[in-house]
């Protein structure tokens, strides 16, 4: 009877035990999890193609300018493409390169035939909106002919800035100023050089560009109603 008794207790006791082993084996330390940081919702990261049309008007002395020998110097249209790559490296901040080309209407063989350019671009954006400046290395399509020294094109700079704003994550239009610099130009007469004048012009454009978002994060949300 003792030993039923003993034997008894002693599984009373390993019941009792048990579980609190088992409580404490379950218990987890805390840990803070960690901050959460939301994706942008506008995203601007990825590569994008498109095209622009507008119009280019000459420096104050450059007759290689549309328009020039009219003395009227009033532009001409333009149209082309651009293809570029932007990353948003921060909430605000965006950095990219873009090359473009422009084709000019011109029927006058003293004129730029076409604009080119690739330069890099830094903006601000908030929202669905990117303000940015730009510059790099530009080049034009000049036809010196008529006694104007060198052939085929000439190289340069130029600078500007734009604001481009985002319908759709997929879709962007752009208003841009870009400004070319292709130095002097000497201008040759039957007896030599016996002038130059500066071959810089100014383009104001709008724009449609296609994003693909390769390369944008995984996972990003779009924008609200997207």
């Amino acid at each position: 009877m003792k030993k039923i008794l003993l034997a008894s207790v002693a599984f009373l006791g390993m019941a009792a035990i048990v579980p609190a082993q088992a409580a404490d084996l379950a218990a987890r330390p805390y840990t803070k999890a960690p901050a959460y940081t939301p994706a942008p919702i506008y995203n601007w990261t990825g590569f994008y193609i498109g095209g622009h049309i507008g119009g280019a008007f000459g420096g104050s002395n450059n007759v290689l300018a549309p328009g020039f020998i009219n003395n009227n110097n009033d532009g001409r249209f333009m149209g082309g493409g651009q293809i570029g790559y932007d990353t948003q490296f921060s909430p605000n901040w965006v950095f990219g390169i873009e090359a473009n080309y422009s084709f000019l209407d011109t029927g006058s063989n003293f004129a730029n035939r076409g604009l080119g350019s690739v330069t890099g671009r830094l903006g601000y954006t908030w929202g669905p909106a990117l303000l940015y400046v730009k510059g790099g290395y530009g080049w034009a399509d000049s036809r010196f002919t008529n006694g104007f020294a060198g052939t085929g094109g000439r190289d340069g700079y130029t600078v500007g800035g734009g604001l481009e704003y985002l319908f759709t994550q997929n879709w962007s239009g752009k208003v841009e100023y870009q400004y070319y610099d292709f130095g002097n130009v000497n201008f040759i007469g039957p007896v030599g050089a016996f002038g130059t004048f500066r071959n810089d012009q100014h383009t104001i454009k709008v724009g449609l560009n296609y994003r693909f978002n390769w390369g944008a994060p995984m996972g990003a949300p779009l924008a609200p109603g997207y």
